[in-house]
């Protein structure tokens, strides 16, 4: 039997909670609370804006949105005898949407507000609303789609110790002095303006917020990874940097696409999570673990049919040669399916969403085969309403004209 250790108010910003999520990473922020090994714990989590995004049909929203406060992260937890060294094992019992809030959200980025894997080829704020039906969803925005959710918490970690800090600020500070112009920006620095440090207070908190680690990339500690198959069944084995763990999670999505390539890529919802953590002492040095591992969870969605598309190494705008470079593969194969979809009605950004939004499948075909990489990108044909293959009489128009949310 759970019990729920924290609780949110969707009515409230998340500035205002009673019990406070923090946006940052620091080993300074307190434990909410500690628990035995075992104890089976429910969490609620708000959606990684705090709110900022609503249920509607402009995407003023996601013009707008505050990057530097996004990622409200639930926790962080400790556990008794979790020392550093050892292994934390969170098994994901059960991941859902609340009962007040079955909707989510995607959304591309304007470039110059965090952008995305395609931002140079769609610049522009854009948004999608999709409407929870059971294990399915669909959206009022993006016409002749439905599949199963595969829950999961976009963001889930321990707090890293001082060193860790230390040396992650400083290689991502090393990386923005090579262009520190760049838009989007190369990294994000501590911005302790709008830094939530969870029950932190006063001066504390102040000197934390100046060194705190945003929470936009995964580190070594786990953080946000964006794994799609961390669902019911997951177990996650997560290093232990501070005594008692110090886990916390949230950006929980409804669905995902491999890469998460719209920046806010998933179908991002507001949701609780229930888990059980174990110990394993000494667990880093026994298996070498330097990075979380994980098992996957047992009940994805099952698709028997898939259309892949392949991607290689070489510019889409200038024809040059990269030698093995994966980024720009993968980036081929997603704008390749793009144009394929293209031809049956939709919109570039929408094209652009369903990768982001669908349980679509990225791998890395082979990597040794200089001066190429071949990535793919494989979407489930059975998650249209019509037939995508190719035949020999072409594409036909199958998609209503459904504009998306734009800004005004």
């Amino acid at each position: 039997m759970s019990r729920t250790v924290f609780k949110v108010d969707l009515n409230k910003a998340p500035e205002e909670a009673i019990q406070k999520p923090h946006n940052r990473w620091h080993p300074d922020i307190p434990m909410v609370e500690t628990f035995k090994p075992g104890e089976v714990l429910r969490v609620e989590c708000y959606d990684w804006t705090g709110g900022q995004v609503g249920n509607n049909d402009s995407a003023n929203d996601i013009r707008d949105a505050d990057l530097t406060r996004v990622h409200y992260l639930s926790g962080p937890f400790g556990f008794e005898g979790a020392e550093p060294g050892d292994l934390l094992v969170v098994d994901i019992l059960d991941i859902g949407a609340l009962p007040e809030s079955r909707w989510g959200f995607n959304g591309l980025f304007a470039k110059e507000n965090g952008g995305g894997f395609l931002t140079e080829h769609y610049p522009e704020a854009v948004k999608s609303i999709w409407d929870f039906e059971g294990i399915y969803t669909t959206s009022r925005h993006i016409p002749g789609v439905r599949y199963p959710g595969l829950i999961h918490p976009g963001l889930i970690g321990c707090l890293p110790d001082h060193k860790l800090l230390a040396e992650a600020n400083r290689r991502e500070a090393e990386l923005i002095a090579t262009n520190p112009t760049r838009v989007p920006p190369l990294a994000n620095p501590p911005h302790a303006a709008t830094a939530l440090m969870g029950h932190l207070s006063g001066t504390a908190a102040q000197r934390a917020a100046e060194e705190a680690w945003r929470t936009v990339p995964p580190r070594e500690h786990g953080g946000n990874c964006d794994i799609k198959n961390l669902s019911r069944g997951s177990k996650v084995y997560f290093p232990v940097y501070v005594k008692g763990g110090g886990l916390s999670m949230g950006d929980i999505h409804f669905s995902q696409g491999d890469g998460e390539i719209t920046f806010c890529g998933a179908i991002e919802m507001a949701g609780w999570i229930e888990i059980k953590v174990e110990i394993i002492k000494d667990g880093m040095s026994k298996y070498g673990v330097v990075n979380p591992i994980f098992r996957p969870s047992p009940i994805d969605p099952h698709f028997d049919d898939y259309l892949i598309f392949e991607g290689i190494s070489v510019d889409e705008h200038t024809g040059e040669q990269y030698y093995l470079d994966a980024h720009v593969a993968y980036r081929r194969a997603c704008l390749n399916a793009i144009e394929y979809l293209k031809k049956f009605g939709y919109t570039g950004e929408q094209a652009y969403m369903i990768l982001g939004t669908a349980p679509v499948e990225g791998r890395i075909a082979g990597i040794v085969d200089i001066p190429n990489v071949c990535a793919t990108l494989a979407i489930p044909t059975a998650i249209f309403d019509f037939d995508i293959r190719p035949n020999g009489d072409g594409p036909t128009r199958s998609v209503p004209d459904v504009p998306v949310a734009r800004t005004s």
